[in-house]
């Protein structure tokens, strides 16, 4: 199969990308966090604060702060066990659902992605592992790499300034074993909601964050000592208390181009062992072949792709939203409320302030530094919200697009949609018909592909993961629920839409709405 073909199951045609004949080995699943055995470790302080507000940004970040940052970004927050199902009178029947869930969402509860640190602090210097399970760090080299990874990153960042670089990576097993070839779509907004979540924690630190989506692979893999048949980083991101860093510097040092191979040179290889716990891995030889075309091996194929920001929305048919400010809530404690329903959902009235206080949060907490907008002031997302919206104060039901420069609703289509949206979802896992508020997130229908080769595929899904992850702790906040979903006609949405006329097509579904919620039992795992 081409990878064009292979791109376009992915997106329009899911079925294929999920044969129905593939049958998932749940006894021989693999864990959903990676074990390395046999390495020093560091453990972290499991007394973490329950409240990330007022902080005080130290000067030299230690190892008890990056510990609690590390455990709010990705660390295991609650095990939760639940029934199956209710019957007509509210009793549970079928067996218990038992799960350890983290403060971001993830296909399936699998969690594929995983999190290095290139740790510098007066304890410490070195590569290490966070792992999740025992809420460590494991030592997988020792020393300082400054000068590698910067160079990794095409010299566009003072790393000497950063005190932290974290890799965000994927393993693919661990959840194409449930969902085949579709993994791989769910890896790329995968990986954009944790960091998405890295990103807001953050700020809450006071740490200064920049994403690189564009680095050397292979010299980034040698590093950390992964197996590209396994495992493959999807994004670098530095972090600094040091004000006035040059994030993505056109240099002298950027104008001579540096290839994996001269990097790799300068390293000794190194493979750990871990631990899956599956007894057979089968192989997934499209992500492999995806991973493979989407590999940068020289700085030469480095780009900016960001454009200034545009209102191009027609003028005719729009809502203005009413102004509002930012909300006001306590991160932690949206965080430890984060709830995702499914036949929870509960029809309520929204009020137009509300659903106004939502997509502004949403706009102004998404911008964010990555090396594709460079320097640019304000740069055009490459993400945009679209909704059906029912049973919404003072707003005729029906589609819209959100234009954010003008805080306003651009209407597309009047009408009650959801048995639409119903008819659409390819799993009756979700009442539509109880959700007043559906959204879409949408990017270009070429997947970036044109600008940044197939490397754009899984960018473009990442930068989708990251405005789920924002809209879903704004609603949160707001005291809402919402639920991600990617089993849903594709094409149907974008008819809803029009979305054709604008190269556009919708990426990921986030019904949000009230909702009650089901019996449970679940428990926090801090001290």
């Amino acid at each position: 199969m081409s990878l064009e073909a292979f791109l376009h199951e992915l997106h329009f045609v899911t079925d294929k990308a999920k044969p129905v004949e593939y049958e998932v080995d749940w006894e021989d699943a693999p864990l959903s966090y990676k074990l390395y055995r046999g390495l020093p470790a560091i453990p972290l302080s499991s007394e973490v604060p329950l409240t990330l507000e007022d902080r005080v940004v130290p000067a030299k970040p230690d190892l008890y702060e990056l510990g609690h940052f590390l455990w709010y970004v990705f660390g295991l927050t609650q095990f939760s066990q639940s029934g199956m199902e209710l019957d007509p009178l509210g009793n549970v029947y079928g067996p218990p659902m038992q799960s350890s869930r983290r403060f971001v969402p993830s296909g399936g509860g699998l969690y594929p992605s995983e999190l290095y640190v290139y740790l510098k602090t007066e304890q410490s210097c070195g590569i290490y592992h966070y792992d999740v399970a025992h809420h460590r760090l494991v030592l997988l080299r020792e020393g300082n790499f400054d000068s590698y990874v910067a160079r990794a990153l095409g010299n566009r960042c003072d790393i000497s300034r950063c005190f932290a670089t974290v890799f965000v990576s994927t393993m693919y097993w661990k959840n194409y074993f449930k969902y085949h070839n579709f993994a791989y779509r769910l890896q790329g907004l995968d990986a954009g909601v944790v960091i998405g979540q890295l990103l807001e924690v953050a700020k809450r630190f006071g740490y200064e964050a920049g994403v690189y989506f564009q680095f050397l692979d292979q010299a980034v893999h040698h590093l950390l000592g992964v197996s590209e048949q396994e495992e493959g980083v999807y994004a670098v991101i530095p972090l600094s208390v040091e004000p006035g860093i040059e994030w993505f510097a056109n240099s002298k040092e950027t104008e001579r181009y540096i290839s994996s191979a001269e990097l790799c040179e300068e390293l000794e290889a190194v493979a750990h062992e871990h631990y899956v716990r599956s007894r057979k891995v089968k192989e997934y030889p499209m992500l492999i072949c995806m991973n493979e075309a989407s590999r940068f091996d020289s700085t030469r194929q480095f780009r900016s792709i960001g454009k200034e920001k545009s209102d191009r929305d027609d003028r005719s048919h729009v809502v203005a939203l009413p102004p509002v400010k930012r909300l006001s809530y306590d991160f932690a404690s949206v965080c430890r409320k984060r709830y995702s329903p499914e036949r929870d959902f509960v029809l309520g009235k929204v009020g137009q302030e509300q659903l106004a206080a939502l997509l502004h949060e949403v706009a102004m907490s998404f911008p964010y530094r990555n090396d594709l907008d460079a320097e640019r002031e304000e740069p055009e997302s490459r993400v945009s919200l679209y909704g059906c919206l029912y049973n919404v104060e003072g707003i005729t039901d029906g589609a819209y697009h959100y234009n954010c420069a003008a805080h306003a609703l651009q209407s597309v289509r009047h009408g009650d949609h959801r048995l639409w949206l119903q008819y659409a979802m390819s799993l009756g896992n979700v009442n539509l018909i109880q959700v007043p508020m559906c959204f879409h997130v949408a990017g270009d229908h070429d997947h970036l592909i044109t600008a940044l080769g197939y490397r754009g595929y899984r960018v473009q899904q990442m930068e989708a993961g990251m405005l789920v992850q924002r809209l879903l702790v704004a609603a949160t906040a707001l005291g809402w629920g919402g639920h991600p979903l990617l089993g849903y006609d594709v094409n149907a949405a974008d008819e809803l839409y029009q979305m054709a006329p604008k190269g556009k097509t919708s990426l990921i579904q986030i019904p949000v709405g009230a909702y009650r919620h089901r019996p449970r039992l679940h428990g926090s795992l801090y001290s």
